[in-house]
Protein backbone atom coordinates (compact mmCIF):
# COMPACT_ATOMS: atom_id res chain seq x y z
CA UNK A 1 0.00 0.00 0.00
CA UNK A 2 2.88 2.46 0.66
CA UNK A 3 4.49 1.35 -2.34
CA UNK A 4 1.41 2.10 -3.84
CA UNK A 5 1.04 5.58 -2.52
CA UNK A 6 4.62 6.61 -3.64
CA UNK A 7 3.97 5.93 -6.94
CA UNK A 8 0.71 7.44 -7.43
CA UNK A 9 2.42 10.24 -5.64
CA UNK A 10 5.54 9.97 -8.03
CA UNK A 11 3.20 9.64 -11.03
CA UNK A 12 0.75 12.93 -9.71
CA UNK A 13 4.42 14.64 -9.15
CA UNK A 14 5.41 14.22 -13.16
CA UNK A 15 2.15 14.96 -14.74
CA UNK A 16 2.07 18.17 -12.32
CA UNK A 17 5.74 19.27 -13.69
CA UNK A 18 5.41 17.84 -17.12
CA UNK A 19 8.55 15.77 -16.66
CA UNK A 20 9.23 11.75 -17.67
CA UNK A 21 9.08 9.23 -15.19
CA UNK A 22 11.16 5.81 -15.34
CA UNK A 23 8.50 4.23 -16.88
CA UNK A 24 8.03 6.61 -19.94
CA UNK A 25 11.48 6.75 -20.33
CA UNK A 26 12.45 3.00 -20.46
CA UNK A 27 9.28 2.70 -22.79
CA UNK A 28 11.00 5.81 -24.56
CA UNK A 29 14.74 3.30 -25.02
CA UNK A 30 12.94 0.23 -25.78
CA UNK A 31 10.39 1.64 -28.38
CA UNK A 32 12.52 3.86 -30.44
CA UNK A 33 14.83 0.40 -30.51
CA UNK A 34 12.39 -1.88 -30.96
CA UNK A 35 10.64 -0.93 -34.10
CA UNK A 36 10.81 -2.30 -37.68
CA UNK A 37 13.57 -4.15 -37.76
CA UNK A 38 13.67 -7.01 -35.19
CA UNK A 39 10.71 -7.80 -37.34
CA UNK A 40 13.47 -7.87 -40.39
CA UNK A 41 16.37 -9.28 -38.25
CA UNK A 42 15.51 -13.56 -39.62
CA UNK A 43 16.30 -12.44 -43.29
CA UNK A 44 18.36 -9.40 -42.72
CA UNK A 45 21.09 -11.34 -40.12
CA UNK A 46 20.89 -14.48 -42.61
CA UNK A 47 21.66 -12.91 -45.74
CA UNK A 48 25.23 -12.55 -45.53
CA UNK A 49 26.40 -15.16 -42.27
CA UNK A 50 25.71 -18.78 -40.83
CA UNK A 51 24.32 -19.41 -37.56
CA UNK A 52 28.17 -19.49 -36.09
CA UNK A 53 28.71 -16.14 -37.11
CA UNK A 54 25.43 -14.42 -36.26
CA UNK A 55 26.35 -15.41 -32.69
CA UNK A 56 29.97 -13.41 -32.96
CA UNK A 57 27.98 -11.00 -34.47
CA UNK A 58 25.91 -10.23 -31.69
CA UNK A 59 28.95 -10.72 -29.10
CA UNK A 60 30.68 -7.45 -30.99
CA UNK A 61 27.72 -5.78 -30.92
CA UNK A 62 26.52 -6.71 -27.42
CA UNK A 63 29.94 -5.38 -25.69
CA UNK A 64 30.12 -2.04 -28.13
CA UNK A 65 26.57 -1.36 -26.93
CA UNK A 66 26.97 -2.43 -23.30
CA UNK A 67 29.98 -0.06 -22.90
CA UNK A 68 27.78 3.09 -25.44
CA UNK A 69 25.05 1.91 -22.78
CA UNK A 70 27.36 2.62 -19.99
CA UNK A 71 28.63 5.93 -21.57
CA UNK A 72 25.26 7.60 -21.66
CA UNK A 73 24.86 6.57 -18.37
CA UNK A 74 27.33 7.72 -16.71
CA UNK A 75 27.60 11.14 -18.97
CA UNK A 76 23.83 11.60 -17.73
CA UNK A 77 24.68 11.68 -14.22
CA UNK A 78 28.59 13.43 -14.40
CA UNK A 79 27.64 15.58 -16.77
CA UNK A 80 23.83 16.90 -16.12
CA UNK A 81 23.69 20.41 -17.25
CA UNK A 82 24.07 18.85 -20.82
CA UNK A 83 20.79 17.78 -21.35
CA UNK A 84 20.83 17.05 -25.18
CA UNK A 85 22.13 13.57 -25.48
CA UNK A 86 25.33 13.08 -28.10
CA UNK A 87 24.72 16.51 -29.64
CA UNK A 88 25.33 18.36 -26.49
CA UNK A 89 28.50 15.71 -25.45
CA UNK A 90 30.28 16.38 -28.71
CA UNK A 91 29.91 19.76 -28.37
CA UNK A 92 31.58 20.39 -24.85
CA UNK A 93 33.73 17.70 -25.93
CA UNK A 94 34.95 19.17 -29.48
CA UNK A 95 33.64 22.47 -30.10
CA UNK A 96 30.70 23.94 -31.81
CA UNK A 97 31.04 22.65 -35.14
CA UNK A 98 31.83 19.41 -34.25
CA UNK A 99 28.89 19.51 -32.04
CA UNK A 100 26.40 21.02 -34.40
CA UNK A 101 28.07 17.73 -36.85
CA UNK A 102 26.89 15.16 -34.26
CA UNK A 103 23.31 17.21 -34.09
CA UNK A 104 23.53 17.44 -38.08
CA UNK A 105 24.33 13.49 -38.37
CA UNK A 106 21.65 12.28 -35.73
CA UNK A 107 19.02 14.82 -37.22
CA UNK A 108 19.63 12.88 -40.91
CA UNK A 109 19.48 9.53 -38.99
CA UNK A 110 16.03 10.11 -37.40
CA UNK A 111 14.07 11.36 -40.44
CA UNK A 112 15.48 9.05 -42.49
CA UNK A 113 15.03 6.20 -40.19
CA UNK A 114 11.62 7.66 -40.24
CA UNK A 115 11.04 7.40 -43.50
CA UNK A 116 11.94 3.56 -43.52
CA UNK A 117 9.72 3.12 -40.77
CA UNK A 118 6.47 4.09 -42.69
CA UNK A 119 7.88 2.55 -45.69
CA UNK A 120 7.91 -0.90 -43.77
CA UNK A 121 4.30 -0.43 -41.97
CA UNK A 122 2.38 -0.71 -45.43
CA UNK A 123 5.31 -3.19 -46.84
CA UNK A 124 3.81 -5.09 -43.99
CA UNK A 125 0.41 -4.37 -44.62
CA UNK A 126 0.55 -5.51 -48.72
CA UNK A 127 0.07 -8.73 -46.90
CA UNK A 128 -4.04 -7.89 -46.74
CA UNK A 129 -4.09 -5.34 -49.33
CA UNK A 130 -1.54 -6.23 -51.85
CA UNK A 131 -1.59 -2.74 -53.72
CA UNK A 132 0.96 -1.06 -50.81
CA UNK A 133 3.43 -3.63 -52.92
CA UNK A 134 5.93 -5.91 -50.49
CA UNK A 135 8.70 -2.79 -50.43
CA UNK A 136 5.70 0.02 -48.96
CA UNK A 137 6.91 2.73 -51.62
CA UNK A 138 3.68 1.82 -54.43
CA UNK A 139 1.65 5.25 -54.98
CA UNK A 140 -0.76 3.75 -52.40
CA UNK A 141 1.70 2.89 -49.67
CA UNK A 142 3.34 6.44 -50.12
CA UNK A 143 -0.20 8.78 -49.39
CA UNK A 144 -1.11 6.22 -46.37
CA UNK A 145 2.48 6.80 -45.05
CA UNK A 146 1.78 10.40 -45.43
CA UNK A 147 -1.25 10.26 -43.48
CA UNK A 148 -0.04 8.58 -40.77
CA UNK A 149 3.22 10.92 -40.94
CA UNK A 150 0.92 13.98 -40.52
CA UNK A 151 -1.23 12.47 -37.78
CA UNK A 152 1.83 11.31 -35.60
CA UNK A 153 3.05 15.23 -36.06
CA UNK A 154 -0.14 16.42 -34.78
CA UNK A 155 0.35 13.83 -31.66
CA UNK A 156 2.91 15.20 -31.07
CA UNK A 157 2.46 18.64 -31.57
CA UNK A 158 0.25 18.39 -28.32
CA UNK A 159 3.28 17.47 -25.87
CA UNK A 160 6.33 15.95 -25.69
CA UNK A 161 5.05 14.28 -22.69
CA UNK A 162 2.17 13.09 -24.15
CA UNK A 163 3.51 11.35 -27.31
CA UNK A 164 5.87 9.63 -24.18
CA UNK A 165 2.71 8.30 -22.30
CA UNK A 166 1.11 7.27 -25.54
CA UNK A 167 4.48 5.53 -26.12
CA UNK A 168 4.20 3.39 -23.23
CA UNK A 169 1.03 1.59 -24.17
CA UNK A 170 2.19 1.35 -28.07
CA UNK A 171 5.64 -0.66 -26.74
CA UNK A 172 3.66 -2.59 -24.43
CA UNK A 173 1.26 -3.60 -26.99
CA UNK A 174 4.24 -4.40 -29.77
CA UNK A 175 6.09 -6.75 -27.33
CA UNK A 176 3.41 -9.46 -26.93
CA UNK A 177 3.61 -10.44 -30.42
CA UNK A 178 7.33 -10.69 -30.26
CA UNK A 179 7.11 -12.41 -27.28
CA UNK A 180 4.63 -15.06 -28.71
CA UNK A 181 6.83 -15.35 -31.74
CA UNK A 182 9.85 -16.48 -29.44
CA UNK A 183 7.53 -18.88 -27.06
CA UNK A 184 6.18 -20.70 -30.57
CA UNK A 185 9.05 -20.70 -32.26
CA UNK A 186 11.24 -21.93 -29.43
CA UNK A 187 9.20 -24.90 -29.23
CA UNK A 188 9.76 -25.82 -33.27
CA UNK A 189 12.97 -25.28 -32.66
CA UNK A 190 15.43 -27.89 -34.28
CA UNK A 191 18.46 -28.39 -33.31
CA UNK A 192 20.05 -30.26 -35.97
CA UNK A 193 18.80 -27.94 -38.72
CA UNK A 194 20.32 -24.72 -36.29
CA UNK A 195 23.68 -26.76 -36.31
CA UNK A 196 23.86 -27.44 -40.19
CA UNK A 197 26.17 -24.93 -41.82
CA UNK A 198 27.28 -23.66 -38.67
CA UNK A 199 30.29 -21.67 -39.93
CA UNK A 200 28.73 -21.89 -43.49
CA UNK A 201 31.24 -23.92 -44.54
CA UNK A 202 28.70 -25.32 -47.08
CA UNK A 203 27.69 -21.92 -48.43
CA UNK A 204 31.09 -20.26 -50.01
CA UNK A 205 29.28 -17.01 -51.32
CA UNK A 206 28.98 -16.16 -47.45
CA UNK A 207 32.60 -15.90 -47.41
CA UNK A 208 35.05 -16.00 -44.65
CA UNK A 209 33.62 -16.12 -40.82
CA UNK A 210 35.01 -12.40 -40.23
CA UNK A 211 33.24 -11.18 -43.71
CA UNK A 212 30.31 -13.05 -42.63
CA UNK A 213 30.84 -11.21 -39.04
CA UNK A 214 31.12 -7.51 -40.84
CA UNK A 215 27.96 -8.19 -42.73
CA UNK A 216 25.92 -8.24 -39.38
CA UNK A 217 27.65 -5.09 -37.90
CA UNK A 218 25.12 -2.31 -39.83
CA UNK A 219 22.18 -4.66 -39.08
CA UNK A 220 22.85 -5.13 -35.44
CA UNK A 221 23.46 -0.94 -35.39
CA UNK A 222 19.85 -0.15 -36.87
CA UNK A 223 18.31 -2.11 -34.62
CA UNK A 224 20.40 -0.49 -31.31
CA UNK A 225 19.90 3.33 -32.48
CA UNK A 226 17.85 4.77 -29.96
CA UNK A 227 20.02 3.17 -26.94
CA UNK A 228 20.70 7.14 -26.73
CA UNK A 229 17.07 7.61 -26.16
CA UNK A 230 16.95 9.10 -22.58
CA UNK A 231 19.83 11.20 -22.62
CA UNK A 232 17.87 12.80 -25.51
CA UNK A 233 15.09 13.52 -23.94
CA UNK A 234 17.30 14.21 -20.66
CA UNK A 235 15.97 17.62 -20.36
CA UNK A 236 12.30 16.33 -19.58
CA UNK A 237 13.44 13.83 -17.11
CA UNK A 238 11.77 13.96 -13.78
CA UNK A 239 14.66 12.00 -11.65
CA UNK A 240 18.51 12.45 -13.37
CA UNK A 241 19.16 9.19 -11.92
CA UNK A 242 16.29 7.56 -14.36
CA UNK A 243 18.42 8.57 -17.53
CA UNK A 244 20.61 5.97 -16.90
CA UNK A 245 18.80 3.45 -15.05
CA UNK A 246 16.54 3.40 -18.28
CA UNK A 247 19.16 3.30 -20.81
CA UNK A 248 20.97 0.03 -19.48
CA UNK A 249 17.32 -1.73 -18.98
CA UNK A 250 16.12 -0.95 -22.55
CA UNK A 251 19.38 -1.99 -23.79
CA UNK A 252 19.03 -5.52 -21.48
CA UNK A 253 15.45 -6.09 -23.20
CA UNK A 254 16.19 -5.24 -26.41
CA UNK A 255 19.59 -7.44 -26.94
CA UNK A 256 17.79 -10.58 -24.99
CA UNK A 257 14.60 -10.40 -28.09
CA UNK A 258 17.25 -9.80 -30.39
CA UNK A 259 19.11 -12.49 -30.14
CA UNK A 260 16.42 -14.50 -29.25
CA UNK A 261 14.51 -13.63 -32.91
CA UNK A 262 17.58 -13.87 -35.00
CA UNK A 263 19.48 -17.10 -33.46
CA UNK A 264 15.84 -19.14 -32.95
CA UNK A 265 14.73 -18.45 -36.95
CA UNK A 266 17.55 -20.66 -37.91
CA UNK A 267 16.08 -23.72 -36.11
CA UNK A 268 13.20 -23.33 -37.54
CA UNK A 269 14.38 -22.35 -41.34
CA UNK A 270 17.75 -22.90 -42.86
CA UNK A 271 20.36 -19.90 -43.57
CA UNK A 272 19.61 -20.08 -47.45
CA UNK A 273 16.09 -20.44 -46.72
CA UNK A 274 16.08 -17.29 -44.55
CA UNK A 275 18.42 -15.38 -46.66
CA UNK A 276 15.48 -16.15 -49.69
CA UNK A 277 12.63 -14.28 -47.57
CA UNK A 278 11.16 -11.17 -48.33
CA UNK A 279 13.31 -8.36 -46.35
CA UNK A 280 10.41 -6.76 -44.35
CA UNK A 281 8.26 -8.88 -42.03
CA UNK A 282 10.70 -11.85 -42.24
CA UNK A 283 9.78 -12.86 -39.27
CA UNK A 284 6.06 -13.31 -40.07
CA UNK A 285 7.64 -16.15 -43.13
CA UNK A 286 9.16 -18.09 -40.18
CA UNK A 287 6.45 -17.90 -37.64
CA UNK A 288 4.20 -19.30 -40.65
CA UNK A 289 6.57 -22.15 -41.54
CA UNK A 290 6.15 -23.08 -37.57
CA UNK A 291 2.50 -22.81 -36.57
CA UNK A 292 0.95 -22.14 -39.93
CA UNK A 293 -0.83 -18.54 -41.87
CA UNK A 294 -2.27 -17.44 -38.79
CA UNK A 295 1.18 -17.20 -37.26
CA UNK A 296 1.96 -14.99 -40.70
CA UNK A 297 -0.84 -12.73 -39.53
CA UNK A 298 -0.06 -12.43 -36.27
CA UNK A 299 3.49 -10.98 -36.62
CA UNK A 300 2.28 -8.67 -39.54
CA UNK A 301 -0.15 -6.93 -37.29
CA UNK A 302 2.33 -6.67 -34.17
CA UNK A 303 4.94 -5.06 -36.87
CA UNK A 304 2.38 -2.64 -37.72
CA UNK A 305 1.61 -1.69 -34.14
CA UNK A 306 5.51 -1.87 -33.23
CA UNK A 307 6.80 0.21 -35.96
CA UNK A 308 4.04 2.63 -35.25
CA UNK A 309 5.52 3.19 -31.47
CA UNK A 310 8.63 3.41 -32.86
CA UNK A 311 7.44 6.02 -35.19
CA UNK A 312 6.36 8.12 -32.68
CA UNK A 313 9.44 7.70 -30.30
CA UNK A 314 11.66 8.80 -33.29
CA UNK A 315 9.51 11.95 -34.51
CA UNK A 316 10.27 13.17 -30.54
CA UNK A 317 13.98 12.87 -31.02
CA UNK A 318 14.40 14.23 -35.01
CA UNK A 319 12.41 17.08 -33.44
CA UNK A 320 14.21 17.08 -30.03
CA UNK A 321 17.90 17.25 -31.01
CA UNK A 322 18.04 20.48 -33.64
CA UNK A 323 15.43 21.97 -31.23
CA UNK A 324 18.15 21.71 -28.58
CA UNK A 325 21.37 22.74 -31.15
CA UNK A 326 19.41 25.82 -32.31
CA UNK A 327 18.74 27.46 -28.67
CA UNK A 328 22.16 27.10 -28.63
CA UNK A 329 22.85 29.06 -32.23
CA UNK A 330 24.04 26.00 -33.76
CA UNK A 331 21.18 25.82 -36.24
CA UNK A 332 18.98 28.29 -37.37
CA UNK A 333 16.32 30.33 -34.91
CA UNK A 334 13.46 28.92 -36.76
CA UNK A 335 14.30 25.44 -35.22
CA UNK A 336 14.08 26.23 -31.72
CA UNK A 337 10.74 27.56 -31.99
CA UNK A 338 8.05 26.08 -29.57
CA UNK A 339 4.05 26.05 -29.78
CA UNK A 340 1.95 26.89 -26.74
CA UNK A 341 2.46 22.98 -25.28
CA UNK A 342 5.75 23.39 -25.13
CA UNK A 343 6.51 21.35 -28.17
CA UNK A 344 9.49 21.87 -30.34
CA UNK A 345 7.51 23.09 -33.30
CA UNK A 346 9.83 24.30 -35.90
CA UNK A 347 12.25 21.49 -35.36
CA UNK A 348 8.84 19.29 -35.87
CA UNK A 349 7.49 21.04 -39.24
CA UNK A 350 10.74 21.40 -40.94
CA UNK A 351 11.69 17.32 -40.15
CA UNK A 352 7.92 16.29 -41.53
CA UNK A 353 8.51 18.28 -44.72
CA UNK A 354 11.62 16.37 -45.04
CA UNK A 355 10.56 13.01 -44.67
CA UNK A 356 7.43 14.27 -46.67
CA UNK A 357 10.00 15.14 -49.33
CA UNK A 358 11.73 11.57 -48.80
CA UNK A 359 8.87 9.36 -49.31
CA UNK A 360 7.77 10.85 -52.39
CA UNK A 361 12.10 9.92 -53.89
CA UNK A 362 11.42 6.87 -52.56
CA UNK A 363 8.58 6.64 -55.07
CA UNK A 364 10.31 7.32 -57.85
CA UNK A 365 13.78 6.01 -56.76
CA UNK A 366 12.20 2.75 -55.56
CA UNK A 367 14.25 2.82 -53.08
CA UNK A 368 13.96 0.08 -50.06
CA UNK A 369 13.50 0.00 -46.47
CA UNK A 370 17.03 -2.00 -46.12
CA UNK A 371 19.14 0.76 -48.13
CA UNK A 372 17.44 3.35 -46.21
CA UNK A 373 18.37 1.89 -42.90
CA UNK A 374 22.11 1.40 -44.16
CA UNK A 375 22.09 5.05 -44.51
CA UNK A 376 20.67 6.11 -41.40
CA UNK A 377 22.51 3.58 -39.45
CA UNK A 378 25.88 5.19 -41.27
CA UNK A 379 24.85 8.54 -40.25
CA UNK A 380 24.73 8.18 -36.54
CA UNK A 381 28.13 6.42 -36.51
CA UNK A 382 29.50 10.22 -36.18
CA UNK A 383 27.13 11.49 -33.01
CA UNK A 384 28.42 7.77 -31.37
CA UNK A 385 31.89 7.86 -31.74
CA UNK A 386 31.53 11.23 -30.69
CA UNK A 387 29.99 10.21 -27.17
CA UNK A 388 32.29 7.23 -26.36
CA UNK A 389 35.40 9.65 -27.18
CA UNK A 390 33.88 12.68 -24.99
CA UNK A 391 33.34 9.56 -22.10
CA UNK A 392 37.22 8.78 -22.54
CA UNK A 393 38.41 12.06 -22.65
CA UNK A 394 36.52 12.54 -19.48
CA UNK A 395 37.84 9.66 -18.15
CA UNK A 396 41.53 10.81 -19.31
CA UNK A 397 41.42 14.30 -17.73
CA UNK A 398 39.08 13.68 -14.15
CA UNK A 399 36.74 16.51 -15.42
CA UNK A 400 33.62 16.17 -13.54
CA UNK A 401 35.56 13.73 -11.41
CA UNK A 402 35.80 14.00 -7.02
CA UNK A 403 39.27 13.97 -6.02
CA UNK A 404 40.63 10.44 -5.77
CA UNK A 405 37.15 8.47 -7.45
CA UNK A 406 38.31 5.91 -9.76
CA UNK A 407 38.12 6.36 -13.18
CA UNK A 408 38.98 3.18 -14.77
CA UNK A 409 36.14 1.40 -15.52
CA UNK A 410 34.66 5.21 -17.44
CA UNK A 411 38.15 5.12 -18.94
CA UNK A 412 37.80 1.58 -20.57
CA UNK A 413 33.81 2.05 -21.17
CA UNK A 414 34.64 5.43 -23.49
CA UNK A 415 37.76 3.84 -25.13
CA UNK A 416 35.75 0.41 -26.24
CA UNK A 417 32.68 2.69 -27.39
CA UNK A 418 34.94 4.77 -29.86
CA UNK A 419 36.64 1.58 -31.32
CA UNK A 420 33.34 -0.42 -31.62
CA UNK A 421 31.90 2.88 -33.24
CA UNK A 422 35.41 3.20 -35.60
CA UNK A 423 34.68 -0.88 -36.55
CA UNK A 424 31.26 -0.30 -37.61
CA UNK A 425 32.54 2.87 -40.35
CA UNK A 426 34.59 -0.01 -41.26
CA UNK A 427 32.54 -2.31 -41.49
CA UNK A 428 29.88 0.00 -43.19
CA UNK A 429 32.17 0.12 -46.22
CA UNK A 430 33.22 3.50 -48.79
CA UNK A 431 29.43 3.37 -50.58
CA UNK A 432 27.25 4.75 -47.66
CA UNK A 433 30.12 7.04 -45.93
CA UNK A 434 30.17 8.57 -49.21
CA UNK A 435 26.66 9.02 -49.50
CA UNK A 436 26.57 9.93 -46.03
CA UNK A 437 28.92 12.80 -47.07
CA UNK A 438 26.74 14.29 -49.72
CA UNK A 439 24.03 14.40 -46.59
CA UNK A 440 26.57 16.03 -44.32
CA UNK A 441 28.02 18.30 -46.38
CA UNK A 442 24.58 20.24 -47.28
CA UNK A 443 24.74 21.42 -43.35
CA UNK A 444 27.91 23.19 -43.53
CA UNK A 445 25.85 26.14 -44.91
CA UNK A 446 23.39 26.05 -42.83
CA UNK A 447 25.44 25.93 -40.14
CA UNK A 448 27.15 29.08 -40.73
CA UNK A 449 23.88 30.90 -41.75
CA UNK A 450 23.31 29.95 -37.66
CA UNK A 451 26.13 31.37 -36.59
CA UNK A 452 26.28 34.56 -38.89
CA UNK A 453 22.66 35.65 -37.87
CA UNK A 454 24.16 35.47 -34.58
CA UNK A 455 27.35 37.35 -35.62
CA UNK A 456 29.49 34.85 -34.56
CA UNK A 457 32.79 33.44 -36.16
CA UNK A 458 31.38 29.97 -37.80
CA UNK A 459 35.05 27.88 -37.96
CA UNK A 460 38.07 28.06 -36.60
CA UNK A 461 41.26 27.18 -38.03
CA UNK A 462 40.86 23.18 -37.50
CA UNK A 463 37.10 23.67 -38.53
CA UNK A 464 37.70 25.05 -41.64
CA UNK A 465 39.74 21.93 -42.32
CA UNK A 466 37.23 19.44 -41.29
CA UNK A 467 34.78 21.68 -43.27
CA UNK A 468 37.09 21.25 -46.52
CA UNK A 469 37.09 17.51 -45.92
CA UNK A 470 33.56 17.13 -45.57
CA UNK A 471 33.04 18.89 -49.10
CA UNK A 472 35.77 16.95 -50.40
CA UNK A 473 34.51 13.53 -49.67
CA UNK A 474 30.96 14.88 -50.85
CA UNK A 475 32.91 16.21 -53.98
CA UNK A 476 34.02 12.19 -54.65
CA UNK A 477 30.80 10.59 -54.19
CA UNK A 478 29.34 13.25 -55.96
CA UNK A 479 31.54 12.10 -58.88
CA UNK A 480 31.29 7.83 -57.81
CA UNK A 481 27.45 8.36 -58.15
CA UNK A 482 27.54 10.10 -61.36
CA UNK A 483 30.73 7.61 -63.17
CA UNK A 484 28.10 5.02 -61.27
CA UNK A 485 30.80 3.27 -59.65
CA UNK A 486 28.24 3.81 -56.48
CA UNK A 487 24.33 4.38 -56.94
CA UNK A 488 22.09 6.79 -55.20
CA UNK A 489 19.04 5.76 -53.06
Amino acid sequence: MVTANVAASSTATEKASGKLGLVPLVALVVGSMIGGGVFSLPQNMAKGASPGAVVIGWLVTGIGMLALAFVYQGLSTRKPALDAGPYSYARAGFGDFIGFNSAWGYWLSAWIGNVSYVVLIFGALSYFYPAFGAEGNTTQAIIGASIVLWGTHALVLMGVREAAIINVVTTTAKLLPILLFILLVALAFNLPKFSLNFWGEQTPDLGSVMTQVKSTMLVTLWVFIGIEGASVVSGRAAKRADIGRATILGFIIALAIYMLVSLLSFGVMTQPELAALPAAASMASVLEQAVGPWGSVVVRIGLVISVAGAFLSWTVFAAEIPYRAAKEGMLPAVFATENKNGSPAGSLWITNIFVQIFLIVTLYANSTYLALFYIASTAILVPYVLSGAYAFKLALSGEGYREGERRGRDMFTGALATVYGAWLVYAAGPNYLFMCALLYVVGIPVYWWARHARGEKAFSGIEALIGLGIVVAAAIAGYLMWTGAISAL
